[in-house]
């Protein structure tokens, strides 16, 4: 082979690349429709939200290592999820597909320095490294694989990568974020939000914008079963009808056939594993989240709408006070058996008094305010606890034991959920951290620890956490009594 023939790289990945496939088997690699769209219509920076096997991560690696080949000094980095997966990708869609070459192109570029930690520097000045790591330093081309996982389960690797391993991609080179979805939360679920609003606006992308591609299982003629060996539940019917009515996705019998086997197996996983249409994707309740079948229960039945305050009944605050660190606050009405969330709010880095005038600013008639049980302690700087700072401010806090028995407590918040009506609005930033809190990940053993994760969703859970320890103990009262002007706790009335 004359090795000036080898022509458009779009050739090149077509013809000159092996592969070990699915089955185990060495074959030259050929882009399935899907790859070749996604190849015809890539960007600078992309975001690429998938179902299941359909073969991105190859391609882009190919890509990867092509581009290393036939560009002198070019830097191509690919970041797993996991230091297996990563082995795995350096043996079978790097080292194997170069090895595979024909030997005038391997003479032509040769590696002059291979490690077993995964890189592969090559004579043009190139090379392709495989890594775990986040941070890196400058590159012409980035993978990240499985972001979805990654952001879901070691949020600080994800945010490594975030602030380490994006901005080493300068403007004019080439960015691949791919991955199934796992829960509605994370810095994957936001760039795909944030990549969704830009293409339905259609305004032209910034070479530093992340053009979204989206590529679900019914694109893909391979998702097909005998539709004779399968009974097709009513449920399902009407998920299907839901498709083409809301969608205009069309199924065939053997589609739904297949799709109906693959539910049987993967059953509410199904729409994160092989999605229909994007939102869907992240539709799934996250893996070791304390609130996310509840919030299913409180979407099905439209809980979550426009909630007026109502002057006649009173408000109940309950709070997580951080010292540098974020306060949160939820605003509560009760009526019968009605649990009404009217408002949330949240900052970080203020004092107490900027908190309680964030209540006196609201205007709602208060009854009781409720914090954790902390809040009585002195601090050393002062003398003086934050209860009694509150107190000379003219806000009377009642201490809830949050710290007897922490598992008890999210069950309360659990059972307090069934009862919870939302303001859509007012309590968007809460609700998505309540969605988001989840147990931590054992990166070790390979499993969810048995505590919460401390990140950003905390303060707003431990909040929720208090009101909930409040109510399991009887101290709200609910009812449409006028509140009188001596139960404000000195703070301004309507």
């Amino acid at each position: 082979m004359e090795v000036n023939a080898v022509g458009s790289q779009k050739w090149r990945i077509n013809n000159l690349y092996r592969i070990i496939d699915e089955h185990g088997d060495d074959v030259q690699f050929v882009m399935r429709p899907q790859q070749e769209k996604f190849f015809d219509d890539y960007w600078y920076f992309n975001v690429i939200l998938k179902a299941r096997q359909l073969g991105f991560t190859t391609l882009i690696d190919i890509m990867g290592l092509d581009f290393a080949i036939f560009r002198p000094n070019f830097t191509s980095i690919i970041i797993a999820e996991t230091k297996e997966k990563a082995a795995d990708i350096f043996s079978a869609k790097v080292v194997h597909p170069y090895e595979a070459l024909p030997k005038e192109l391997r003479d032509w570029c040769p590696v002059v320095q291979y490690s077993a930690d995964g890189e592969l520097h090559f004579k043009n000045g190139s090379c392709i490294k495989v890594m775990v790591s986040a941070r890196s330093g400058t590159c012409q081309f980035l993978h990240v694989s499985e972001f979805g996982p990654v952001c879901a389960k070691s949020p600080k690797k994800a945010d490594e990568i975030l602030t380490g391993s994006f901005p080493a991609v300068h403007s004019g080179s080439f960015c691949f974020v791919e991955s199934t979805a796992m829960g509605n939360s994370g810095h994957f679920f936001d760039m795909v939000q944030r990549a969704k609003a830009k293409m339905l606006v259609g305004r032209p992308l910034d070479k530093r914008d992340f053009m979204l591609h989206f590529y679900p299982w019914h694109e893909d003629k391979k998702y097909v079963a005998d539709p004779r060996t399968v009974v097709i539940p009513a449920r399902l019917l009407n998920y299907f009808d839901k498709l083409y009515d809301s969608f205009g996705i069309a199924l065939s019998e053997e589609q739904m056939a297949w799709y109906t086997i693959q539910e049987d197996i993967y059953h509410e996983k199904i729409k994160q594993e092989y999605p229909s249409y994007v939102d869907e994707a992240f539709e799934v309740v996250q893996d070791g989240s304390y609130y996310g079948k509840v919030f299913q229960k409180i979407y099905a039945e439209n809980r979550i709408c426009k909630i007026p305050y109502n002057p006649y009944l009173p408000v109940f605050t309950a709070w997580d006070l951080g010292m540098s660190d974020e306060t949160s606050i939820w605003f509560f009405q009760f009526y019968g058996k009605e649990i009404r969330v009217i408002d949330f709010y949240s900052n970080n880095g203020e004092s107490l008094g900027h908190y309680i005038n964030v209540l006196r600013e609201k205007e709602y008639r208060y009854a009781r305010h409720f914090a954790p049980h902390d809040i009585a302690v002195r601090e050393l700087s002062s003398g003086v606890s934050r209860m009694e700072t509150a107190r000379k401010l003219g806000c009377e806090f009642e201490r809830i034991p949050t710290n007897v028995d922490l598992m008890g407590g999210i069950e309360n918040c659990r059972e307090m959920l069934g009862y919870c009506w939302f303001d859509e609005s007012k309590t968007a930033e809460g609700r998505k951290a309540l969605e988001a809190y989840k147990k931590e990940w054992d990166e070790k053993h390979g499993c969810y620890k048995s505590h919460p994760l401390h990140d950003w969703s905390s303060h707003a859970a431990d909040s929720f956490r208090t009101m909930a320890q409040a109510w399991k103990l009887g101290l709200v009262n609910t009812g449409t009594a006028v509140i009188h002007a001596k139960t404000v706790g000195g703070l301004r009335k309507i």
